[in-house]
């Protein structure tokens, strides 16, 4: 594997790409490339009495179409860089399904494995101190990431509401369903996913039935796709988790591995028949569809080449570099891009926020009606796009998104 890109870098020389073909007014380049705030403050908590300092951070990137967007994570190595790309991506991504949100990313650099559950609520409350003057829910709406879940919505809902003496569940989503949250956000990722990969395999007849998959990572993305598509009757023959991956011809069970990994069991010892193989590997296996699902940097030039893949389904974010791109497409590569395919979480997020601006809770049916609805409509138009313009499906979802931000932008005089 290559050394890691900056990924921010990369996320330019795209926005180059695309302001060229655009022919974009460079005031407008300048805009999609900087960030509208950089926030970064110290927290401290008590641990057995002492007092221990963090920094806490959240970046906020274009609210032309709508009230900033996107995840909290608590990571000790959170980079800056990463942190700014996610943001940005996080604007597109809302723009290319058309809900009216901009991007934004943040966390604590902290590792929660190594403090107790209390210590984790401490930390919690303590950002949201630290943050609360910048997010609302008209103003920047955060939710779960790496390392952070509903529980941790919980305590930082409270917190705002708390600071701010009034109720406001719209301020954060991915909440407990007993406090706001919405019914669906817990595949909600997958599940956008599957709609666009199902639209893309009826777009196009030289696809056929019983199709064989590798799942890279099996985390929440990953599991619920491998499940969801084995339902649908597809050959699920790979799976990893960070320890290693799997092979099987035969097919592998999605269901038997989740059971033993809730077991504290490993991908690798969940099919004694399976070929183990790296992470790197899988990505090189026998496939139709490869689902990255798990890292950024995963697909790059030094093994685009050995991609045997006919379609790739991005449901991690930045999992493919440009480089790596150019490659895949002129071996016809059908890349489905993260800011399409993985956007089914930002879409019943929406949802959620609609629903706590409105008191008014939906059932399981109507979002994933709604779910399907958006996510079918946001494929073909960005398929269409690319077939006009004979270009990708990433360079098409950054043609959409783009001139999306940007109309909103001009509406507002900027």
């Amino acid at each position: 594997m290559s050394k890691k890109q900056n990924p921010f870098k990369n996320y330019l020389s795209r926005i180059d790409e695309i302001s060229s073909l655009l022919k974009l007014d460079p005031k407008y380049k300048k805009k999609l490339g900087t960030p509208d705030r950089i926030l970064k403050k110290k927290i401290s908590i008590k641990v057995k009495g002492k007092s221990k300092s963090f920094e806490a951070y959240r970046v906020q990137f274009n609210n032309a179409r709508g009230p900033y967007k996107g995840g909290i994570r608590f990571h000790p190595e959170a980079n800056l860089d990463e942190v700014k790309t996610l943001a940005a991506l996080m604007a597109l991504k809302c723009a290319v399904v058309g809900i009216p949100l901009g991007g934004s990313k943040g966390g604590v650099a902290f590792d929660p494995k190594k403090f107790e559950k209390k210590e984790i609520e401490q930390v919690s409350r303590a950002w949201v101190k630290a943050m609360h003057p910048f997010i609302g829910a008209h103003k920047d709406i955060p939710a779960p990431d790496v390392y952070t879940n509903a529980e941790i919505m919980g305590y930082m809902l409270d917190e705002f509401e708390k600071l701010e003496k009034r109720s406001e569940p719209g301020v954060f989503t991915g909440k407990p369903l007993s406090i706001g949250g919405s019914l669906g956000r817990d595949i909600a990722t997958a599940q956008g996913g599957i709609f666009v990969l199902d639209e893309l395999i009826k777009n196009n007849n030289k696809f056929g039935s019983g199709l064989k998959v590798c799942v890279q990572g099996f985390g929440n993305a990953g599991q619920n796709a491998a499940l969801l598509l084995k339902d649908m009757g597809y050959k699920i023959v790979g799976i990893s988790d960070s320890q290693g991956a799997i092979y099987k011809e035969a097919g592998l069970d999605p269901k038997k591995i989740l059971d033993l990994k809730n077991q504290r069991k490993t991908v690798q010892e969940s099919d004694p028949e399976a070929r183990k193989l790296s992470n790197e590997k899988l990505l090189e296996s026998e496939c139709d569809i490869l689902i990255p699902a798990a890292l950024d940097n995963q697909i790059t030039k030094e093994n685009a080449n050995n991609i045997k893949a006919k379609i790739i389904l991005e449901l991690a974010n930045n999992p493919t570099t440009p480089e790596a791109d150019e490659i895949l497409d002129k071996k016809g590569i059908i890349v489905v891009p993260d800011i399409l395919a993985n956007a089914g979480g930002v879409t019943v997020s929406y949802f959620e926020w609609v629903q706590g601006l409105q008191n008014f809770y939906w059932d399981a049916q109507k979002v994933k009606k709604e779910l399907e609805k958006i996510m079918r409509n946001s494929f073909n138009g960005v398929w269409n796009e690319s077939k006009e313009r004979k270009i990708s499906m990433r360079k098409a979802a950054f043609v959409l998104s783009i001139q999306r931000i940007v109309e909103a932008m001009k509406a507002r005089g900027i």
